[in-house]
C-alpha cells in the first residue's frame, strides 16, 4: 500500500541541522527534475523579494518566506514528518506513532511536494514556500515539471500495492493513475454531514484524512483492493460509502459529523 498525501502550506523551518542533499532523497530518479526546480526557485527569490513574492503569491507581510527560499538550498533540513505542520499532519502525528507504525510509514506514506515531486517521511528537507500552482520564470509551472517526472518514481514506490491517493485536486494534478492502475487505486473524499446535508469542509477533510492515516498505520493491515480498504476503514469506525470503479479508481467517500 502506498498512501500518498499533500504537502502542507504550513512548515516548521528547522534551526539545526545538515544543508539539503538532494542526493539523499528517496526516489533519485527525481535528482534532476528537483535541481531544476530548487535552482528557479532560489534564484528567484534571491532577486527582489517583492517580485518573488508576487510570482509566489505570498503577501507583502510575509517576505520572511521569501528569505526563506534564498536559503532553501544551504538551509538547515529536518525529517519531512517533522517539517509539515497543519492539521492533516497534527492529526496524524507521525513522530508520535509506535514503533511498529512509524517502520510501516517508512514504506507506505509518500507526500506530493512541488518542491521535491515525492518524498518519504525521513527524506531531510528544509522549509519553503512553494504553492502547487506556481509559475517559476525559466522553469515554468512546477505541475508541469512534475507530470513529466513522478510516473516512474510513484510506480517504483508503489510495487503492486493499492494506492491510496489523498492529495488535495492542486497536487492530484500533478501525477494521474493511468487506467491501467484504476483497479488499484483508491481515492478518499471526506463529506461532514449536518442535518442530513453533507459538505466538503477544508478542516474536516484534512483532519479526518490525518487520523486515517494515523489508525491504519497502527492497525497495520495492508489492503489490497479499494473494497478491502472501505472494509478497513468500517472496521476502525468510520462511515465509508464505496462509489463505482472508474478508469481513475474507486472513491470512497468517508462520511463524518464531528472531527
Amino acid at each position: 500500500m502506498l498512501i500518498l498525501l499533500p504537502p502542507s502550506e504550513g512548515k516548521a523551518a528547522p534551526r539545526r541541522g545538515k544543508p539539503l542533499d538532494l542526493t539523499a532523497l528517496s526516489s533519485p530518479g527525481l535528482t534532476e527534475a528537483r535541481t531544476r526546480v530548487l535552482d528557479a526557485l532560489v534564484a528567484l527569490c534571491e532577486g527582489d523579494p517583492e517580485v518573488a513574492a508576487r510570482t509566489l503569491d505570498v503577501p507583502r507581510s510575509q517576505l520572511d518566506l521569501v528569505a526563506l527560499n534564498a536559503r532553501a538550498a544551504s538551509a538547515p533540513t529536518a525529517r519531512a514528518d517533522a517539517v509539515y505542520t497543519g492539521v492533516l499532519y497534527d492529526h496524524l502525528a507521525l513522530p508520535t506513532l509506535t514503533p511498529a507504525a512509524k517502520r510501516r510509514a517508512t514504506t507506505r506514506v509518500a507526500v506530493s511536494s512541488s518542491l521535491f515531486g515525492l518524498l518519504r517521511p525521513g527524506d531531510r528537507i528544509p522549509a519553503y514556500r512553494l504553492s502547487g500552482d506556481a509559475t517559476l520564470p525559466g522553469l515554468g509551472p512546477v505541475a508541469g515539471v512534475w507530470r513529466d517526472a513522478l510516473g516512474p518514481a510513484v510506480h517504483d514506490a508503489l510495487g503492486r500495492g493499492l494506492l491510496v491517493d489523498l492529495r488535495s485536486a492542486m497536487y492530484a494534478a500533478f501525477w494521474r493513475p493511468p487506467a491501467g492502475l484504476a483497479s488499484r487505486v483508491a481515492t478518499v473524499r471526506v463529506l461532514h454531514e449536518v442535518d442530513g446535508r453533507r459538505s466538503v469542509v477544508s478542516h474536516f477533510n484534512k483532519a479526518t484524512k490525518g487520523r486515517i492515516v494515523r489508525a491504519v498505520l497502527e492497525d497495520g493491515r495492508d489492503p489490497r483492493t479499494p473494497a478491502a480498504l472501505a472494509a478497513l476503514l468500517t472496521d476502525l469506525g468510520w462511515t465509508v460509502e464505496v462509489g463505482p470503479v472508474t478508469t481513475k479508481g474507486t472513491q470512497l467517500d468517508v462520511v463524518v459529523t464531528q472531527v
